[in-house]
């Protein structure tokens, strides 16, 4: 399982999309307060915890709060930032997995997943 947190729809769309084809089970989220919370009910819930979490900084309101729930959550991170949002001294400080920077592509952000948590194995993944 693969969270995709991004305050756009239709990157996100496309980004689960291509992670559902490459195998991956892939859930969306707009706000990261949106997936922390999910994280405070995952012991209730199916499907347990995400390998990775995809967090497109862009349109997200980003303080010490966040991203220090983000960091106790101890699931990789691959972030995608603008040339603004890479300077912010909060994001330049937090340990992601991977930092990936504008401009690039879906594919550019699915192949980051894939080298922080492995090849999805589901019903969509390809034998490349």
């Amino acid at each position: 399982m693969v969270w995709i947190v991004d305050a756009e729809h239709w990157p996100r769309a496309y980004l689960r999309a291509e992670l559902i084809e490459r195998g991956y089970d892939a859930v969306g989220f707009v706000g990261l307060r949106e997936a922390l919370a999910r994280f405070a009910t995952l012991r209730f819930a199916r499907g347990g915890r995400p390998r990775a979490l995809v967090l497109d900084l862009g349109g997200q309101a980003l303080d010490e709060r966040l991203l220090g729930g983000l960091g106790r959550t101890a699931v990789p991170v691959v972030a995608v930032a603008g040339e603004a949002a890479a300077a912010d001294p909060l994001v330049r400080g937090f340990p992601f997995a991977v930092l990936l920077h504008r401009p690039l592509t879906i594919g550019d952000i699915a192949d980051a997943v894939e080298r922080v948590v492995g090849p999805g194995s589901g019903p969509g993944a390809t034998a490349g």
